[in-house]
């Protein structure tokens, strides 16, 4: 049976910045549970970051750009945390490879596990298209990283993989 890493906050972990969860009710997510299949996973939390923590966001780029070392994540009072986003997405990494995870689903927006888009590095709310550090890393080394709002392609994906 094929296991997939999960955003924690996702599963009602209150690991975000702000204390928070970001508890996604979903009967896919429920079933997934119930079989076994879900490796919770904050890389920010694994990286070093406390809860809650202050805000913070790509300056410069997305998560390629910071893999590659031409951008940092920093906070609004640009404090650069690169460094804790990057070990954070190494240990994801980590725990899907030993949990041989072929998919991961992660919070979208976020620095870390944005996997369509995260914030501009303005802090001012702004969204645009693009993929955290941990989103990127996973992708880089054949994991499939879907958003929640992509649940039911993600179910699709898991049962080809597995047929």
């Amino acid at each position: 049976m094929l296991k997939i890493l999960v955003s924690a906050c996702l599963l009602g972990e209150k690991v975000r910045y702000n204390g928070a969860a970001a508890t996604a009710g979903s009967e896919v997510l429920s079933r997934w549970l119930g079989e076994g299949r879900i490796v919770p996973f904050c890389p920010e939390v694994a990286g070093g970051l406390g809860v809650p923590r202050p805000a913070a966001e790509i300056s410069g780029g997305d998560g390629a750009a910071v893999l590659d070392g031409v951008a940092a994540v920093v906070t609004r009072e640009q404090a650069n945390v690169t460094a804790n986003f990057l070990r954070g997405a190494e240990l994801a990494l980590a725990a899907a490879l030993a949990h041989g995870a072929r998919l991961a689903i992660l919070k979208d927006g976020s620095p870390s596990c944005g996997s369509s888009s995260i914030y501009d590095g303005t802090f001012s709310g702004t969204e645009w298209e693009g993929t955290g550090v941990t989103a990127t890393l996973l992708e880089r080394h054949g994991i499939r990283v879907f958003s929640v709002a992509q649940l039911d392609e993600a179910s699709a994906w898991l049962a080809s993989l597995e047929e």
